[in-house]
Parts: C-alpha cells; sequence; structure tokens
C-alpha cells in the first residue's frame, strides 16, 4: 500500500487539531515537531485501518445504489402481449 500522505495544509490543520487536543484533554502543551511524529506514527501504524473501512464504507454504498438501480430498471418492465401462450 502506498503512504498515507497529506498535503501542506491538511498535515498543518491535523497538526493544530492534535496539539489543541493536548492542551484541552491533557492540561499538556505539545510542540509542532512532537505533533508531526505524533501524526506520522498514526498514519503509518492505524492508517490503514480507518483507509480499509474506507473503502468497506464505499463499496457498501455503492453495493446499495446497485441494488436500488436494479428496482427501477425492474419497475420499467413492461408486461408481454401473448405471454404464457404458446405458437
Amino acid at each position: 500500500m502506498k503512504k498515507i500522505e497529506f498535503s501542506k495544509e491538511a498535515k498543518a490543520a491535523i497538526v493544530s487539531s492534535i496539539r489543541r487536543y493536548f492542551e484541552a484533554e491533557l492540561d499538556q502543551p505539545i510542540g509542532v515537531l512532537p505533533a508531526e511524529f505524533l501524526l506520522d506514527f498514526f498514519a503509518d501504524e492505524i492508517g490503514a485501518h480507518y483507509y480499509n473501512q474506507g473503502l468497506r464504507d464505499a463499496h457498501a454504498a455503492l453495493l446499495r445504489k446497485m441494488e436500488d438501480l436494479a428496482e427501477d430498471i425492474y419497475l420499467l418492465e413492461r408486461e408481454e402481449k401473448n405471454k404464457g401462450t404458446t405458437a
């Protein structure tokens, strides 16, 4: 699997969220560099789990849409004349 990477803007936003969390929930300030290391650790260690769950959710959504489409197509069918008669 390709390494999970974030744009500079996304990484900055995530790092900012990590820093806010540490300050608000743990009463422990954390610097930018340690927050970036923590983000990289989580991306490497558990990122695949979130990515795979996203794929499973997308797959399930696609299957639901395909079932809806199959039902819509079935509803478009018309009754055939002379159905059930033999020639």
